[in-house]
């Protein structure tokens, strides 16, 4: 993929084809406000609740492994306990062991026990070529951040509709918002790429997903939803305060 290079004046670029927005800092977004979370029935564990969801909503027909989806349900409850979710009804995977070839982004509507959206998604150009391998938390690294995330605001930038989330793995993402990482809509994220055996276009770190998708899926779970961004790191899932709280 060639590379493009700007003056840092107009900011970093997100992808190899389009202007990054403009950088922003953890200190530019309003605290989210915080509702009371779904109330489950109290005869169920947390465990039989995954289990329920999990085969309810057919995940592992899906594509969607158990492994990634009791993480995710992991870190949901925890965010859940600590208030720092403000809209509990939806909770977003990013399947990063997974082949981008594949779609890898689930949006599961809990309340509702349905899978909204099954979709492709893109990682970062220096997280690896097909499969993301390797992850950063660090500014300018083009590469993708594992762990939990709370959305944000939106905003018309240069890629049109996007959305602002917040890293809230401490070590893992929580410079996102310094990084300028955003979900947004890319050309480069498409089903037709699949079809033709090529794996999708690459961010410069943002989880881009396809451009006629991407007005639902962030109108669906901006301003305080759940997102999880999975890899069975080793690293990350032994040393996540989330996971590991």
């Amino acid at each position: 993929m060639r590379n493009l290079f700007f003056p840092i004046s107009v900011g970093l670029l997100c992808t190899s084809f389009t202007i990054h927005p403009t950088r922003i800092t953890p200190t530019s977004i309003p605290a989210v406000v915080i509702s009371h979370p779904i109330i489950t029935d109290s005869s169920f564990s947390t465990a039989d609740a995954a289990a329920e969801l999990y085969s309810t909503v057919n995940l592992q027909q899906a594509g969607l492994s158990k492994e990634a989806f009791d993480y995710a349900w992991k870190g949901y409850q925890y965010l859940l306990d600590k208030k720092k979710i403000n809209r509990s009804n939806y909770l977003t995977i990013c399947d990063f062991s997974k082949s981008s070839r594949q779609k890898r982004l689930y949006i599961i509507d809990i309340a509702n026990n349905k899978l909204v959206t099954h979709t492709y998604v893109a990682h970062g150009k220096n997280s690896g070529g097909e499969y993301a391998t390797q992850f950063s938390n660090k500014p300018e690294s083009l590469q993708s951040s594992l762990g939990f995330y709370i959305t944000s605001q939106t905003y018309i930038g240069e890629h049109g509709l996007s959305l602002r989330i917040n890293g809230v793995d401490p070590g893992y993402n929580d410079k996102a918002l310094e990084r300028s990482i955003v979900i947004h809509g890319a050309a480069y994220v498409d089903g037709a790429r699949a079809k033709a055996g090529m794996y999708m276009g690459r961010s410069w770190g943002c989880p881009a997903v396809p451009q006629k998708e991407s007005a639902s899926i962030i109108t669906t779970i901006k301003n305080g939803t759940c997102i999880f961004i999975y890899h069975p790191s080793r690293n990350y899932l032994q040393h996540s305060k989330i996971l590991n709280g």
